[in-house]
């Protein structure tokens, strides 16, 4: 632990050890758990001894992309000499334990300054509080603070009652425990979750020559593992360091690209700083201390939930020990500190991580698959785009629905080699269309094409991929068709709605958002499906599958809420042309796609999500 004065931070020298401790997951929110991380939680909450969890044990979902890592900092003040009080701490413990499955907890970080004063009686005091875990496997990691040892001395030290008492006997049980620096201040600790590793390098409060030797020795041999590297002092204020926290990133931090979180305590209040590494990468520093506030922080918490799909870090801060107290009623400091709400304690952090860890760890780009493996039963058209548009498209179904080019007012179309992640066929064609005045080019199936006159009464599947960039515009964009049948609507029979609409059309409204407006064989108005908006600069997979009765929107293969539920059989047809990147309206072009358009595949059947193209 540290004082702290007018937010200015001293360094405190104590016989056994010294320095602020903050909740040092606030600022990175993102690696904050991760700096803990080491072990999966396992399972019973002890706080309840009646509840199911406490019965029946569990283990973390190691494949689910959302997973929680959980940081303790500085306990120090619960554990001073002849006031210790593990009350507070052990219903932290017991909180993780009873929250583990739900949240999917897979690790516990403590920041150090486990103890004031590093006597062996305070150390024999947290050390039982913590076989809570060790009783049931969960992997956790502590570090010495300055408290728990002589401060002026560094990993080099030898024999303390924090090395009994937490050295790597300890953990050498523990799956998560990858291994101890020979001094046995310095541990770090792997876990799983999201589908691989992560590691948590826990340092010493001081790192000799030989610790930062040991440290970027276990970086090196795990060469493709995300690290959270944990420690007791680094980050001191707002976008500042102390000056040990500045040797520690130009020593060890600022060229070792897997290091994406640091998280610390000693100072409080919590701060966070960010800084570009090496690689030209951020590296998101946190200091979390609550010390300073009401019973000593009360052995606070901070959850970082980790979500791998949205890409973000969800953090948290409660206090399991006042949590519990809520029901005999608190007192005026326990009903402010049951939980932090404020910008410091609870945030998000944005990371892309594929792209943060692609420098070490790429993620392979999926192989272009065989037209042929595309062309499954029942398909009635496949086209794909590889290399630019020079003349004809061919149909790779071999059902003679080839395409043709159609300029308009001078357009033409341009080739990408970008492309879905998930597409067959690696390249897309580039679409330049313009409202007002039109200008452009599209795609049309050649006359007499088995496709034109389809009808489709046993159901279909159609497939589409595309992107749009970031200057598509409502106004000179809107309404472009990405697959659309020709022909007018009214030209079928009487109709109860716009007789100049084209008969099918897989459309982008002004959004802009996918909708799928199509005359079926018995009803006499359009049937229309709508999807959500989506973004731009982003690549979509588009299905619409019907089943011979009802029709389905799916986009990225999850269904949209707006399916219609009145019956829909087949597709009204006049024998005319498919468009791709094309749409009509009385019978004349009217719009043209402003974007990429990928591999397009029309099935004469219902396909489930798992037959689309994408799997």
């Amino acid at each position: 632990m540290c004082t702290s004065h007018d937010h200015e931070h001293e360094q405190c020298e104590s016989a056994q050890a010294g320095a602020g401790r903050r909740n040092f997951l606030r600022a990175t929110a993102l690696l904050g758990a991760a700096a803990t991380a080491g072990v999966a939680l396992p399972g019973v909450a002890e706080a309840a001894p009646n509840s199911a969890s406490t019965k029946a044990g569990w283990r973390p979902d190691t494949d689910s992309r959302r997973f929680t890592l959980a940081v303790m900092p500085d306990t120090q003040y619960l554990f001073d000499g002849p006031s210790i009080d593990k009350a507070p701490i052990e219903a932290s413990l017991r909180y993780l334990l009873e929250h583990g499955k739900d949240d999917n907890i897979v690790f516990l970080s403590h920041l150090g300054d486990l103890t004031q004063n590093g006597a062996v009686p305070e150390f024999a005091a947290i050390g039982e509080a913590f076989r809570l875990l060790d009783r049931r496997g969960v992997g956790y990691s502590v570090l010495a603070g300055n408290h728990d040892i002589k401060s002026s001395t560094d990993d080099q030290r030898g024999a303390s009652p924090y090395l009994d008492a937490f050295g790597p006997q300890r953990f050498k049980n523990k799956s998560t425990f990858g291994g101890a620096s020979s001094d046995g201040y310095n541990t770090y600790h792997v876990f799983r979750a999201a589908g691989r590793e992560w590691l948590v390098l826990a340092l010493d409060w001081r790192l000799s020559a030989k610790g930062y030797a040991w440290a970027k020795d276990v970086i090196a041999q795990h060469p493709k593992t995300p690290v959270v590297l944990t420690t007791h002092e680094l980050v001191v204020d707002d976008d500042t360091l102390s000056d040990y926290g500045q040797q520690l990133w130009d020593q060890l931090i600022a060229d070792r690209d897997q290091i994406f979180l640091t998280l610390n305590g000693h100072y409080w209040p919590a701060r966070r700083a960010t800084r570009k590494n090496a690689a030209g990468n951020d590296v998101h520093l946190h200091l979390t201390n609550y010390q300073n506030r009401y019973f000593g922080g009360a052995a606070m918490i901070r959850l970082y939930h980790f979500d791998l799909d949205r890409d973000v870090i969800d953090v948290e801060t409660v206090s399991p020990w006042i949590l519990g107290r809520a029901a005999k009623g608190l007192n005026e400091l326990e009903r402010q500190e049951i939980e932090l709400s404020g910008d410091a304690d609870r945030f998000s952090v944005g990371i892309d991580f594929a792209d943060r860890f692609a420098g070490f760890d790429p993620v392979p780009v999926r192989a272009a698959r065989p037209a042929s493996k595309m062309v499954i039963p029942g398909t009635a058209a496949y086209w794909r785009f590889e290399s630019p548009v020079t003349g004809t498209v061919r149909d790779l179904s071999g059902r003679g629905n080839d395409l043709t080019v159609v300029s308009v007012n001078g357009g033409t179309l341009g080739w990408s080699a970008d492309h879905h992640p998930d597409q067959p066929g690696h390249g897309s064609l580039e679409f330049t269309g313009y409202k007002s005045p039109l200008k452009g080019a599209y795609l049309r199936t050649v006359d007499g094409a088995p496709l034109n006159s389809a009808t489709f009464r046993d159901g279909y599947t159609i497939e589409a991929f595309y992107w749009l960039p970031a200057d598509w515009n409502a106004s000179h964009n809107a309404w472009a068709g990405l697959v659309s049948r020709t022909g007018r609507n009214g030209s079928v029979g009487t109709v109860t709605d716009d007789p100049d609409e084209p008969l099918a059309t897989l459309s982008l409204s002004d959004g802009p958002g996918p909708q799928w407006a199509v005359h079926p064989l018995n009803q006499q108005q359009l049937a229309t499906n709508w999807g959500d908006e989506t973004d731009p600069e982003i690549w979509w997979h588009l299905a619409v599958v019907n089943d011979g009765r009802h029709t389905t929107m799916y986009v990225q293969g999850c269904p949209v809420a707006r399916n219609p539920h009145a019956p829909a059989i087949g597709i009204a047809s006049l024998g005319r042309p498919w468009l791709l990147g094309g749409y009509e309206y009385a019978d004349k072009i009217d719009q043209i796609l402003h974007g990429r358009l990928g591999d397009v595949r029309i099935v004469s059947r219902a396909l489930p999500v798992s037959s689309f193209m994408t799997r």
